[in-house]
């Protein structure tokens, strides 16, 4: 905890340079995201799928996710966070063109599952940059770079709608959109930390020695971590599923249900992650004052609450907003929940954080399709009541954000330290 009057030492300089490159790196992932989103509306008319078959092609996203994703702290482990990183942005950018070319339903799967599968391998290694960064500066700053993903997300979704609005080809407006993905991340990687695995596990993780334990002792161990990483993977999940659900439906649901012009259908996107962006742009500052737990409660509340009012109105203005107060109230839960996992003592680098990206998938992969199909039986409308319902299960379990005790050292240590030692995003009380 900071001292007042007392100034915070400068992190080093790979640090500072390593921040700015993982920035660029989110925002580039963000924008991908966005690129294609927005211009859904235009390839479900083109293609002419129902909502059941562009949930199913959305699911093929978290298929890929799914099964790459859980490999990548084996990757991150043999060739280091940034290495995988950039080139797994690379990977993505590339499929942006793949998925505005796609003449056919399979093709468009195809495309998807395969920016799926990079983007579940840019996730955890763009977050083990982050974090280990963020031990380098000494405070929280994960969520200000989880914002420069908003940041991405909203220029792309930004001109994604501008696009659809102007009647841009879709096929063109994607492979501009990727070319400066791919060209971001060439850029980004000459700054990243280099080093292998063991270089990017979190301190709390390093204090279990691996080498040498039996497999006894392994499945001890992961029999004592698996319930708090699932539940942390089920937080980040409710978060990551309030977003793609507003990313994935909100132009759809605006435009073929509310009756909005394709120029206000998009804008609902460009809501959510504008929002987001600026909370998390603040949030760093307020998760360390309050902590992660109290700010995931209150912002599960405040997604839930302005959706519920939304989808009762039905009102496309009114809509729109509520999206952009989901996207406010979600901001800090994923970070809170990536923080938490990587400080999950006895596992091996990146796995925590691939562990909570796994069950996050799996959750996603289940959604996607799962929207769809209600929507096709009842109403689109009727669908999106799931995001409410996710907020109430994020606002139950968000005490799982809360820092997990360290197991004790095989050895007894030979120094004590003279204040208690505090991770970055959780709060202390200090009395005086």
């Amino acid at each position: 905890m900071r001292v007042s009057g007392v100034p915070r030492p400068r992190p080093p300089r790979e640090a500072r340079r390593a921040r700015v490159a993982v920035a660029v790196l989110f925002a580039a992932n963000g924008a991908t995201l966005a690129g294609a989103v927005t211009r859904y509306p235009d390839i479900k008319a083109t293609l002419e799928l129902s909502n059941t078959q562009l949930g199913i092609a959305v699911g093929t996203y978290w298929v890929g996710a799914l099964l790459v994703g859980a490999a990548t702290g084996a990757l991150v482990v043999r060739w280091g966070s940034a290495r995988v990183a950039w080139v797994a942005t690379v990977v993505a950018g590339v499929t942006l063109l793949a998925t505005g070319a796609s003449p056919t339903w399979l093709l468009l799967c195809a495309a998807l599952f395969t920016a799926g599968c990079a983007d579940a391998v840019a996730d955890v290694a763009e977050n083990a940059q982050a974090l280990r960064a963020e031990r380098m500066h000494g405070r929280s700053i994960l969520n200000a770079l989880h914002a420069m993903w908003s940041v991405g997300a909203v220029t792309g979704g930004a001109a994604g709608a501008g696009a659809a609005a102007l009647d841009v080809p879709v096929l063109v407006h994607l492979a501009v959109v990727g070319l400066l993905v791919v060209t971001s991340a060439l850029l980004a990687a000459r700054w990243l930390l280099p080093g292998h695995g063991e270089d990017d596990v979190a301190p709390v993780a390093a204090r279990v020695p691996h080498e040498g334990r039996t497999w006894r002792q392994a499945v001890r161990t992961a029999g004592r971590v698996a319930p708090a990483v699932v539940v942390l993977g089920v937080v980040a999940a409710g978060a990551q599923v309030m977003e793609d659900t507003g990313a994935t439906w909100s132009a759809v649901y605006l435009r073929t249900e509310l009756g909005a012009a394709a120029g206000l259908a998009g804008l609902g996107f460009v809501a959510l992650q504008g929002a987001q962006t600026v909370g998390r742009l603040l949030a760093d500052r307020l998760v360390s004052r309050c902590g992660d737990v109290a700010c995931a409660r209150w912002g599960a509340a405040l997604a839930g609450t302005a959706m519920a009012v939304a989808l009762l109105l039905a009102d496309p203005v009114v809509t729109v907003v509520a999206f952009g107060v989901v996207g406010l109230g979600i901001g800090t839960i994923i970070p809170g929940a990536m923080r938490a996992a990587d400080a999950v003592a006895g596992l091996r680098p990146g796995t925590g954080l691939t562990a909570v990206s796994t069950v996050l998938r799996v959750i996603g992969l289940v959604s996607a399709p799962l929207v769809g199909v209600v929507a096709d039986a009842t109403s689109l409308r009727l669908a999106l009541v799931g995001v409410p319902l996710l907020a109430v299960v994020v606002l139950v379990l968000a005490g799982a954000l809360r820092p997990t005790s360290p197991v004790p050292s095989t050895t007894p240590s030979t120094t004590t330290p003279s204040t208690p030692e505090v991770a970055p995003g959780h709060a202390q009380d200090v009395s005086t």
